[in-house]
Protein backbone atom coordinates (compact mmCIF):
# COMPACT_ATOMS: atom_id res chain seq x y z
CA UNK A 1 0.00 0.00 0.00
CA UNK A 2 1.43 3.48 -0.88
CA UNK A 3 -0.78 6.27 1.52
CA UNK A 4 -3.56 4.19 1.52
CA UNK A 5 -3.76 3.19 -2.71
CA UNK A 6 -3.15 -0.81 -3.46
CA UNK A 7 0.42 -0.38 -5.81
CA UNK A 8 -0.33 -1.59 -8.96
CA UNK A 9 1.92 -3.82 -10.67
CA UNK A 10 5.15 -2.30 -12.53
CA UNK A 11 4.74 0.35 -9.93
CA UNK A 12 6.32 -1.12 -6.61
CA UNK A 13 8.20 0.99 -4.66
CA UNK A 14 11.07 2.23 -5.23
CA UNK A 15 13.81 -0.26 -3.56
CA UNK A 16 16.73 0.93 -5.54
CA UNK A 17 18.10 4.02 -3.49
CA UNK A 18 20.70 6.28 -5.54
CA UNK A 19 24.07 6.13 -4.82
CA UNK A 20 25.65 7.26 -1.00
CA UNK A 21 22.06 6.28 0.70
CA UNK A 22 23.46 4.09 2.91
CA UNK A 23 26.07 5.92 4.35
CA UNK A 24 23.52 8.62 4.82
CA UNK A 25 21.17 5.93 6.14
CA UNK A 26 23.14 5.67 8.92
CA UNK A 27 23.24 9.54 9.61
CA UNK A 28 19.94 9.60 9.51
CA UNK A 29 19.46 6.89 12.44
CA UNK A 30 21.40 8.80 14.61
CA UNK A 31 19.45 11.68 14.09
CA UNK A 32 16.41 10.09 14.99
CA UNK A 33 17.87 9.25 18.15
CA UNK A 34 17.59 12.84 18.80
CA UNK A 35 13.95 12.95 18.30
CA UNK A 36 12.69 10.19 19.75
CA UNK A 37 8.86 11.17 19.43
CA UNK A 38 9.19 10.39 15.30
CA UNK A 39 10.05 7.12 15.66
CA UNK A 40 7.54 5.92 18.75
CA UNK A 41 4.88 4.58 18.02
CA UNK A 42 1.57 6.22 16.37
CA UNK A 43 -1.76 4.88 15.04
CA UNK A 44 -4.20 7.28 12.46
CA UNK A 45 -3.38 11.22 12.40
CA UNK A 46 -6.06 13.16 15.05
CA UNK A 47 -9.29 13.92 13.17
CA UNK A 48 -9.35 17.48 11.34
CA UNK A 49 -9.40 20.13 13.81
CA UNK A 50 -12.51 22.42 13.79
CA UNK A 51 -10.60 25.17 15.75
CA UNK A 52 -7.87 26.13 13.63
CA UNK A 53 -6.45 25.55 9.90
CA UNK A 54 -5.36 21.94 8.97
CA UNK A 55 -1.14 21.95 8.93
CA UNK A 56 0.28 20.40 5.88
CA UNK A 57 4.16 20.49 5.19
CA UNK A 58 5.36 19.60 1.43
CA UNK A 59 8.80 18.40 1.27
CA UNK A 60 9.10 20.52 -2.61
CA UNK A 61 7.27 23.45 -3.56
CA UNK A 62 6.23 22.32 -6.59
CA UNK A 63 4.34 20.04 -4.31
CA UNK A 64 3.74 22.95 -1.97
CA UNK A 65 2.11 25.19 -4.24
CA UNK A 66 -0.81 22.25 -5.09
CA UNK A 67 -1.63 21.70 -1.86
CA UNK A 68 -1.96 25.65 -0.90
CA UNK A 69 -3.89 25.77 -4.55
CA UNK A 70 -6.52 23.33 -3.46
CA UNK A 71 -6.60 23.96 0.20
CA UNK A 72 -7.06 27.72 0.37
CA UNK A 73 -7.16 29.59 3.26
CA UNK A 74 -8.32 26.29 5.41
CA UNK A 75 -4.72 24.88 4.99
CA UNK A 76 -1.37 26.14 6.25
CA UNK A 77 1.04 25.02 4.09
CA UNK A 78 5.40 24.78 5.33
CA UNK A 79 7.36 24.13 2.46
CA UNK A 80 10.51 22.03 3.70
CA UNK A 81 12.72 22.78 0.93
CA UNK A 82 13.32 26.44 -0.53
CA UNK A 83 14.49 28.20 -3.89
CA UNK A 84 18.17 26.78 -4.58
CA UNK A 85 17.83 23.28 -2.72
CA UNK A 86 18.74 20.49 -4.60
CA UNK A 87 16.14 17.59 -2.65
CA UNK A 88 18.43 14.94 -3.73
CA UNK A 89 21.09 15.67 -1.54
CA UNK A 90 18.91 17.34 1.12
CA UNK A 91 20.24 16.92 4.69
CA UNK A 92 16.58 17.08 7.53
CA UNK A 93 17.61 19.28 10.60
CA UNK A 94 16.20 18.40 13.56
CA UNK A 95 14.08 21.20 13.41
CA UNK A 96 12.66 19.53 9.98
CA UNK A 97 11.29 16.54 12.14
CA UNK A 98 9.74 18.73 14.92
CA UNK A 99 7.97 20.19 12.25
CA UNK A 100 6.95 16.58 10.81
CA UNK A 101 5.72 15.78 14.01
CA UNK A 102 3.36 18.33 14.21
CA UNK A 103 1.52 18.28 11.11
CA UNK A 104 -1.51 17.03 10.09
CA UNK A 105 -1.25 15.76 6.80
CA UNK A 106 2.25 15.06 5.26
CA UNK A 107 2.83 15.56 1.20
CA UNK A 108 6.29 14.06 -0.15
CA UNK A 109 6.96 13.58 -3.50
CA UNK A 110 8.36 10.19 -3.39
CA UNK A 111 11.51 7.63 -5.62
CA UNK A 112 13.42 8.71 -3.74
CA UNK A 113 14.10 12.18 -4.40
CA UNK A 114 13.95 13.54 -1.04
CA UNK A 115 17.11 12.08 -0.24
CA UNK A 116 17.61 11.14 3.24
CA UNK A 117 14.00 12.65 4.51
CA UNK A 118 12.61 9.43 2.24
CA UNK A 119 14.13 7.13 5.13
CA UNK A 120 12.56 9.33 7.42
CA UNK A 121 8.90 9.29 6.01
CA UNK A 122 8.94 6.28 4.91
CA UNK A 123 9.27 5.23 8.66
CA UNK A 124 6.49 7.46 9.80
CA UNK A 125 4.06 6.34 6.76
CA UNK A 126 4.41 2.89 9.03
CA UNK A 127 3.91 4.28 11.90
CA UNK A 128 0.50 6.37 11.34
CA UNK A 129 -1.91 7.75 8.43
CA UNK A 130 -1.59 11.50 6.75
CA UNK A 131 1.64 10.93 4.63
CA UNK A 132 1.60 10.75 0.91
CA UNK A 133 4.08 10.12 -1.03
CA UNK A 134 2.17 11.93 -4.09
CA UNK A 135 4.04 11.14 -7.37
CA UNK A 136 4.18 7.15 -6.16
CA UNK A 137 0.16 7.14 -5.60
CA UNK A 138 -0.22 9.48 -9.14
CA UNK A 139 1.82 6.20 -10.92
CA UNK A 140 0.08 4.02 -8.98
CA UNK A 141 -2.49 4.62 -10.61
CA UNK A 142 -1.41 4.80 -13.89
CA UNK A 143 1.68 2.38 -14.00
CA UNK A 144 2.49 2.98 -17.80
CA UNK A 145 3.36 6.66 -17.39
CA UNK A 146 6.24 5.77 -14.59
CA UNK A 147 9.78 6.96 -16.33
CA UNK A 148 12.98 5.24 -15.55
CA UNK A 149 16.30 6.42 -16.03
CA UNK A 150 20.45 5.86 -15.45
CA UNK A 151 19.94 5.12 -11.06
CA UNK A 152 16.19 3.97 -10.82
CA UNK A 153 12.71 5.35 -11.12
CA UNK A 154 12.27 9.43 -11.96
CA UNK A 155 10.74 11.60 -9.56
CA UNK A 156 10.11 14.52 -11.54
CA UNK A 157 6.64 14.19 -12.75
CA UNK A 158 6.13 17.80 -12.12
CA UNK A 159 7.78 18.32 -15.31
CA UNK A 160 4.73 17.45 -17.29
CA UNK A 161 2.02 19.42 -16.77
CA UNK A 162 -0.54 16.75 -17.44
CA UNK A 163 0.92 14.45 -15.14
CA UNK A 164 0.99 17.31 -12.13
CA UNK A 165 -2.47 18.24 -12.77
CA UNK A 166 -3.47 13.96 -11.34
CA UNK A 167 -0.97 14.97 -8.25
CA UNK A 168 -3.62 18.26 -8.22
CA UNK A 169 -6.34 15.54 -8.44
CA UNK A 170 -4.69 13.18 -5.81
CA UNK A 171 -3.84 15.69 -3.35
CA UNK A 172 -7.74 17.18 -3.73
CA UNK A 173 -8.93 13.63 -3.18
CA UNK A 174 -6.70 13.43 -0.14
CA UNK A 175 -7.83 16.66 1.64
CA UNK A 176 -11.91 15.91 0.82
CA UNK A 177 -11.12 12.27 2.82
CA UNK A 178 -9.43 13.91 5.66
CA UNK A 179 -11.60 16.75 6.50
CA UNK A 180 -14.94 16.15 4.29
CA UNK A 181 -16.79 19.00 6.02
CA UNK A 182 -14.70 21.54 3.73
CA UNK A 183 -14.84 19.05 0.88
CA UNK A 184 -17.15 21.98 -1.30
CA UNK A 185 -14.12 24.41 -1.04
CA UNK A 186 -11.55 21.97 -1.97
CA UNK A 187 -13.14 20.63 -5.07
CA UNK A 188 -14.00 24.00 -6.14
CA UNK A 189 -10.65 25.39 -5.81
CA UNK A 190 -8.93 22.20 -7.26
CA UNK A 191 -11.04 23.25 -10.31
CA UNK A 192 -10.34 26.54 -11.03
CA UNK A 193 -6.63 25.24 -10.60
CA UNK A 194 -7.22 22.20 -13.41
CA UNK A 195 -8.38 25.00 -15.70
CA UNK A 196 -5.52 26.98 -15.21
CA UNK A 197 -3.12 24.26 -15.54
CA UNK A 198 -4.69 23.12 -18.93
CA UNK A 199 -4.59 26.15 -20.45
CA UNK A 200 -0.43 25.78 -19.70
CA UNK A 201 -0.34 22.34 -20.56
CA UNK A 202 -1.39 23.86 -24.21
CA UNK A 203 0.96 26.72 -24.01
CA UNK A 204 4.03 24.17 -23.55
CA UNK A 205 3.00 22.06 -26.64
CA UNK A 206 2.52 24.35 -29.06
CA UNK A 207 5.88 26.66 -27.85
CA UNK A 208 7.78 23.51 -28.33
CA UNK A 209 6.56 22.03 -31.15
CA UNK A 210 7.13 25.58 -32.73
CA UNK A 211 11.32 24.74 -32.52
CA UNK A 212 12.41 22.74 -35.85
CA UNK A 213 12.04 19.47 -36.10
CA UNK A 214 16.19 18.97 -35.83
CA UNK A 215 17.07 21.27 -33.23
CA UNK A 216 14.59 19.81 -30.28
CA UNK A 217 17.55 18.21 -27.79
CA UNK A 218 17.32 19.76 -24.58
CA UNK A 219 20.54 19.01 -23.10
CA UNK A 220 20.09 19.92 -19.26
CA UNK A 221 22.85 19.35 -16.23
CA UNK A 222 21.34 16.25 -14.65
CA UNK A 223 18.17 14.49 -15.91
CA UNK A 224 15.42 15.73 -14.90
CA UNK A 225 13.34 16.71 -17.77
CA UNK A 226 12.50 13.25 -19.35
CA UNK A 227 9.11 13.44 -18.53
CA UNK A 228 8.75 17.03 -20.14
CA UNK A 229 10.41 15.10 -23.55
CA UNK A 230 8.26 12.34 -22.90
CA UNK A 231 5.49 14.48 -23.10
CA UNK A 232 6.31 17.60 -25.63
CA UNK A 233 8.21 15.75 -27.99
CA UNK A 234 11.65 16.69 -26.92
CA UNK A 235 14.81 13.97 -27.29
CA UNK A 236 16.17 14.98 -23.76
CA UNK A 237 19.64 14.55 -22.06
CA UNK A 238 21.33 14.80 -18.56
CA UNK A 239 25.05 14.95 -17.65
CA UNK A 240 24.08 13.61 -14.59
CA UNK A 241 22.12 10.97 -14.16
CA UNK A 242 17.89 11.11 -12.05
CA UNK A 243 20.19 12.25 -9.23
CA UNK A 244 22.39 14.54 -8.69
CA UNK A 245 24.99 12.29 -6.17
CA UNK A 246 25.66 10.68 -9.51
CA UNK A 247 28.82 12.02 -10.97
CA UNK A 248 29.18 12.65 -14.78
CA UNK A 249 31.83 11.20 -16.45
CA UNK A 250 34.47 11.97 -19.02
CA UNK A 251 33.39 9.47 -21.67
CA UNK A 252 29.82 11.05 -20.57
CA UNK A 253 30.67 14.36 -21.62
CA UNK A 254 32.50 13.39 -24.69
CA UNK A 255 29.24 11.96 -26.05
CA UNK A 256 27.25 14.91 -24.99
CA UNK A 257 29.61 17.00 -26.98
CA UNK A 258 29.55 14.84 -30.38
CA UNK A 259 26.13 15.38 -30.25
CA UNK A 260 26.25 19.14 -30.18
CA UNK A 261 28.36 19.25 -32.73
CA UNK A 262 27.10 16.14 -35.60
CA UNK A 263 23.43 18.17 -34.60
CA UNK A 264 24.26 22.03 -34.62
CA UNK A 265 22.49 22.41 -31.57
CA UNK A 266 22.83 26.00 -30.49
CA UNK A 267 22.39 26.10 -26.79
CA UNK A 268 22.50 23.89 -23.89
CA UNK A 269 20.56 24.73 -20.19
CA UNK A 270 21.88 25.27 -16.60
CA UNK A 271 19.60 24.57 -13.47
CA UNK A 272 19.20 26.65 -10.62
CA UNK A 273 20.32 24.53 -8.09
CA UNK A 274 23.48 22.87 -9.71
CA UNK A 275 26.38 23.93 -10.66
CA UNK A 276 27.14 25.16 -13.85
CA UNK A 277 30.59 23.44 -14.58
CA UNK A 278 29.62 20.99 -16.21
CA UNK A 279 27.47 22.53 -18.59
CA UNK A 280 30.22 25.61 -19.51
CA UNK A 281 32.52 22.07 -20.22
CA UNK A 282 30.10 20.74 -23.02
CA UNK A 283 30.46 24.80 -24.71
CA UNK A 284 34.71 24.61 -24.42
CA UNK A 285 34.41 20.80 -25.98
CA UNK A 286 32.18 22.13 -29.06
CA UNK A 287 34.20 25.40 -29.52
CA UNK A 288 37.35 22.98 -29.72
CA UNK A 289 35.55 21.44 -32.63
CA UNK A 290 34.39 24.70 -34.11
CA UNK A 291 30.83 24.56 -33.10
CA UNK A 292 29.95 27.58 -30.86
CA UNK A 293 27.31 26.86 -28.04
CA UNK A 294 25.82 29.19 -26.09
CA UNK A 295 23.92 28.59 -22.48
CA UNK A 296 20.52 28.93 -23.56
CA UNK A 297 19.15 29.76 -20.38
CA UNK A 298 18.73 28.72 -16.48
CA UNK A 299 16.06 26.19 -15.70
CA UNK A 300 14.22 25.40 -13.15
CA UNK A 301 13.95 21.27 -12.42
CA UNK A 302 14.21 20.71 -9.10
CA UNK A 303 12.90 24.18 -6.94
CA UNK A 304 11.17 26.94 -7.98
CA UNK A 305 11.92 30.21 -7.97
CA UNK A 306 11.71 32.64 -4.55
CA UNK A 307 8.65 33.12 -2.85
CA UNK A 308 6.20 36.00 -3.65
CA UNK A 309 7.52 35.95 -7.00
CA UNK A 310 5.90 34.69 -10.37
CA UNK A 311 8.46 31.55 -10.67
CA UNK A 312 7.82 31.13 -7.22
CA UNK A 313 4.89 29.58 -8.92
CA UNK A 314 4.60 25.79 -10.54
CA UNK A 315 3.02 27.92 -13.86
CA UNK A 316 6.05 30.34 -13.84
CA UNK A 317 8.24 27.84 -13.21
CA UNK A 318 6.73 25.63 -16.14
CA UNK A 319 6.19 28.87 -18.17
CA UNK A 320 9.45 29.70 -17.70
CA UNK A 321 11.23 26.55 -18.42
CA UNK A 322 8.87 26.49 -21.85
CA UNK A 323 9.76 29.81 -22.88
CA UNK A 324 13.58 29.75 -22.16
CA UNK A 325 14.09 26.58 -24.04
CA UNK A 326 11.43 27.13 -27.32
CA UNK A 327 13.41 30.99 -27.74
CA UNK A 328 17.35 29.24 -27.36
CA UNK A 329 16.35 26.59 -29.79
CA UNK A 330 15.09 28.35 -32.68
CA UNK A 331 10.93 28.31 -32.03
CA UNK A 332 8.42 30.51 -31.21
CA UNK A 333 7.45 32.06 -27.95
CA UNK A 334 6.56 35.87 -26.56
CA UNK A 335 9.21 37.14 -24.45
CA UNK A 336 6.56 37.40 -21.77
CA UNK A 337 5.71 33.78 -22.15
CA UNK A 338 2.26 32.42 -21.21
CA UNK A 339 1.67 35.20 -18.54
CA UNK A 340 1.87 37.57 -21.51
CA UNK A 341 -0.66 35.49 -23.65
CA UNK A 342 -3.27 35.35 -20.56
CA UNK A 343 -2.74 38.95 -20.47
CA UNK A 344 -3.56 39.80 -23.54
CA UNK A 345 -6.27 37.14 -23.90
CA UNK A 346 -4.57 34.97 -26.28
CA UNK A 347 -5.17 31.17 -25.91
CA UNK A 348 -2.56 28.57 -26.70
CA UNK A 349 -3.34 26.15 -29.63
CA UNK A 350 -1.25 23.20 -29.50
Amino acid sequence: MIGGLPVAAGAERSTRPPPGHLLRSLILSLLLLLVPALSGSGASPAPAPTDRPLRAVATTAMLGDLVAAVGGPRVEVEVMMGPGVDPHLYQPSRADLLLLRQADLIFSNGYYLEGQLADILDRRARQREGIHAVAEEVIAERPDELREGDGGEDPHLWMDVGLWIAALDRIEAILVEYDPDHAAGYEERAAAYREELRALDAYVHEVIASIPEDRRLLITAHDAFGYFGEAYGMEVRGIQGLSTDSEAGLRDLENLVRLLVDRRIPAVFVETTLSDKNVRALLEGARVRDHEVRIGGSLYSDAMGEPGTYTGTYPGMIDHNATVIARALGGEAPAGGWRERRAAGVEAHP
